[in-house]
């Protein structure tokens, strides 16, 4: 396994288990994060861990698998809200200094995204 397929695995893991911190440690200060079906962006860890912890519902990821080289990498997981069927999702990195500098999400179908984040992300 690489120190970058790790970074991913505990990415899942701890994003999953609500470990703010031990989450935040993986990324790199100006991380960006990309929504490319709600046509958004988020630039920075703080706006990014924002985004996660007021994210609505209870949801819950699962990894499936995760690889990943010296500047790339890649996990598909399933992810749930509440007690609704899980669905798979597919997550995109990019690694530099031992952290995480880039994630794009692909989740099932384009939605709307949630009121109220307007104040963490840029639309496009």
């Amino acid at each position: 396994m690489t120190s970058n397929q790790d970074l991913v695995e505990r990415f899942i893991r701890t994003l999953e288990a609500r470990e703010w911190d031990a989450w935040g440690s993986l990324l790199h200060s100006d991380v960006v994060y990309v929504l490319p079906q709600t046509r958004e962006r988020i630039r920075g860890r703080d706006r990014y861990l924002r985004f996660n912890r007021e994210f609505p519902g209870e949801w819950h990821l699962s990894l499936k698998v995760a690889i990943a080289d010296e500047l790339n990498g890649v996990a598909w997981f399933s992810w749930r809200v509440g007690a609704g069927e899980s669905e798979d999702a597919v997550a995109f990195f990019g690694f530099a200094d031992g952290l995480i500098t880039t994630v794009t999400d692909f989740w099932p179908e384009p939605y709307d995204p949630p009121v109220g984040r307007d104040h963490l992300v840029e639309r496009w």
